[in-house]
């Protein structure tokens, strides 16, 4: 595993969350489906984080049952987030995104039995007004508003996916576990996407193969690598960061020109993810 001094743990985690919000910009410009979008960015992971496994092969087939699952809902997260991009645009998909550490204390206090502190509280009620800030209109005839759903269901499976985590076996390393996880989208997806791969461009495969790379394989080492000499929390701040750059993105590049209200929502939701990776004990 690569061994990084604080700067560069610093640097790589900010260049991270800038290649995770590039994320939605790269789905957009593929320009195809979710399904196709996800199995390509799965494939590429795949492929680029083998070299890092050494040996991906678990020593007992058993250690795969949790990975397995995490693979499924990291798969359901993909595609979801790659239908609040298509549907409602950048911003919006990556803002109801960020709506996970709500969820994920929820989570916490229904099937950990973990009570949510007074500081938590104010995490659910920021991130709740955060959402009524950004939602465009209240009716789910339009796109926006259904594309926003799709964002919170996003950020719904990836708080899922955070507690399955937790659960993976210590026999696996996370790359390992990553691996497996991108396999089993693979495979989940083969049967759908693989008939359609001859309509992917040129411009699609160098889109998710950046999705892949860029914003996958890339981040994902740079995060296990940094949290060994920062504290947890320190790298849950600065990848707090990634709905800012997704929406700076969106706006140089789409013209997606975020309202008043979308910012100060954003403001909020960007306040309640500081408050939430506050509450992570360092490690």
């Amino acid at each position: 595993m690569l061994q990084l001094t604080r700067r560069q743990a610093l640097i790589g985690l900010h260049i991270g969350a800038i290649t995770f919000g590039l994320a939605g910009i790269f789905g957009k410009l593929a320009l195809v489906g979710p399904v196709l979008i996800v199995f390509g960015r799965a494939l590429v992971a795949l492929l680029s984080l083998l070299p890092l496994t050494r040996n991906p092969w678990p020593t007992h087939w058993r250690h795969l049952a949790i990975p397995l699952l995490c693979g499924a809902l990291l798969g359901l997260h993909w595609l979801s987030f790659f239908q609040a991009v298509e549907v409602a645009g950048v911003g919006l998909a990556t803002l109801g995104f960020a709506s996970f550490p709500a969820f994920t204390l929820l989570l916490e206090s229904v099937l950990f039995r973990e009570r949510i502190v007074p500081r938590e509280w104010w995490v659910l009620l920021l991130v709740s007004a955060g959402l009524l800030l950004v939602t465009p209109d209240f009716s789910l005839q339009a796109d926006s508003t259904v594309g926003l759903l799709w964002g919170v269901f996003s950020g719904l499976t990836f708080a899922l996916l955070s507690l399955c985590n937790r659960k993976t076996p210590a026999q696996l390393s996370p790359i390992q576990a990553a691996w497996w996880q991108n396999l089993f989208i693979v495979l989940l997806l083969a049967a759908w996407a693989v008939p359609e791969l001859d309509q992917v461009s040129r411009q699609g495969w160098l889109c998710m193969i950046a999705l892949g790379l860029l914003c996958t394989a890339f981040p994902h080492s740079m995060l296990v690598a940094s949290v060994r000499v920062l504290k947890a929390r320190d790298a849950a701040l600065i990848f707090a960061l990634e709905p800012v750059y997704a929406i700076v993105f969106a706006w140089w590049l789409f013209s997606e020109v975020p309202s008043l209200s979308m910012l100060a929502g954003a403001g909020l939701i960007l306040l309640a993810i500081t408050l939430s990776s506050q509450r992570t004990p360092a490690h």
